[in-house]
């Protein structure tokens, strides 16, 4: 297949089952339609062992192993939607609960990642499956962070508390490209086969992460430049997408974090740039092609993480270790953000039972399963792909679906009202 059929076939099947949710199913779109794509995928594996899906299985799996889903999201659409997810986050309210967020994004999801590491190290010889630490950090480090594109489409709807809501999507946003380092730095242990000092890792990580912060804010501060000397909002989208883009590609090839730069770049042309450089005309259509462009990729995103179960292979063993990997997932998020929470609750300004709505609400996503795929082929990837697999089809489903009641009943036992999404200013 070439790039444009698939293309094709990708949006035709996603626009038709964002249409069978919407009038049929009525899920939050990014759940319904990965629900959809899911049981479609394994009706048609069910139909093929009775002999009956006609070739549409084979023609399924042609198309997902044409399409390079670990680059497609980490080198295309993740930019896109970083970007897209801070242009409408208020910078005065995240300066607020700044080292809330900061602490969360890093001591949290880098305690999470050791902890998952060594706890399914130690988990996974009681079903007779075995995995080098090595490669337990790598998982450790890839299901650590929380998907900003899973929390946000679930935040919308979840009524959730503003400041909690900030809090969740703020450290979504950040916590990412924190786990995107620290993967890279065990990835290059394993190739290396030998562990960094304490002195090298931290110089890479700061790097990585505190390049990627800088260059986010002058990539961010430039294109606010070149956006306050012209009133034309067909020149001032097209700057925003080239910022993006480009700014991604750079990041790249400068060798920072390019998730911590569009994040960056998004919170300083959202705030400052809507603010000081665009007129009324130019922030309505920046707002709206910026929002349809987040919801198409999204739901193409989702669509595409449910049709890749025809890629995992599952065993009886495999799904088991999938159990005992979300126990110990969900156990880690909730020592490391849970809690802290919980214990420094005055200090954190959040309402009462933030605890358990901060450690339930932290969804995985597209970039655990495209971090899964990018790993050195072997049956330790096999395993891994297959555990990343399970938890963020069960994190999208059971806690997404979940959070609403979860929020509903935080709230009734705290008091507090129920809060619109920081979702604009």
């Amino acid at each position: 297949m070439n790039v444009l059929d698939i293309a094709a076939v990708c949006l035709s099947v996603t626009a038709l089952l964002a249409w069978v949710n919407h009038r049929f199913i009525g899920l939050p779109a990014a759940v319904g339609v990965m629900a959809t794509a899911l049981l479609l995928s394994l009706a048609l594996i069910g139909l093929n062992a009775a002999g009956l899906d006609f070739g549409l299985k084979a023609y399924e799996e042609s198309l997902i192993r044409s399409i390079d889903f670990s680059g497609l999201l980490m080198q295309g659409m993740l930019s896109l939607l970083l970007f897209a997810g801070a242009l409408h986050v208020d910078l005065s309210e995240l300066k607020a609960y700044r080292w809330q967020i900061g602490s969360l994004a890093v001591v949290s999801t880098t305690l999470s990642t050791l902890a998952v590491g060594f706890g399914v190290h130690v988990a996974l010889p009681w079903v007779g499956l075995e995995l080098p630490l090595i490669w337990c950090l790598l998982f450790g480090a890839l299901i650590s962070p929380t998907d900003p594109i899973a929390v946000l489409g679930i935040l919308k709807t979840s009524g959730a508390p503003r400041n909690l809501q900030l809090v969740i999507t703020g450290e979504s946003l950040f916590n990412d490209g924190v786990g995107v380092v620290l993967f890279a730095l065990f990835l290059g242990m394993l190739g290396s086969g030998a562990a960094p000092s304490l002195g090298q890792g931290l110089g890479l990580f700061l790097h990585e992460a505190g390049g990627g912060l800088l260059f986010g804010l002058a990539l961010g501060y430039l294109c606010f430049r070149l956006l306050r000397s012209v009133d034309n909002y067909q020149v001032e989208v097209l700057l925003t997408l080239a910022a993006v883009m480009g700014g991604y590609a750079l990041a790249h090839r400068l060798h920072v974090s390019g998730p911590l730069a569009m994040v960056v770049a998004g919170l300083v042309i959202g705030n400052h740039g809507r603010s000081l450089a665009m007129s009324e005309t130019t922030r309505r259509y920046v707002d709206m092609f910026w929002e349809l462009l987040d919801e198409i990729l999204n739901a193409v995103l989702f669509v595409l993480i449910g049709m890749e179960v025809m890629l995992v292979a599952f065993s009886v063993n495999v799904l088991v270790a999938a159990a005992l990997a979300m126990g110990v997932t969900l156990a880690a998020r909730g020592l490391t953000v849970g809690l802290p929470v919980r214990a420094l609750g005055p200090a954190f300004r959040l309402p009462a039972g933030s605890g358990r709505v901060l450690t339930w609400g932290g969804l995985r996503g597209g970039i655990s399963v495209a971090l899964a795929l990018s790993l050195p082929a072997g049956p330790e990837r096999d395993l891994i792909l297959a555990l990343t697999y399970a938890i963020v089809v069960f994190s999208i489903l059971g806690q997404g679906l979940s959070m609403g009641p979860l929020v509903r009943a935080t709230l009734r036992d705290s008091g507090e009202p129920p809060g619109s999404a920081p979702h604009g200013h």
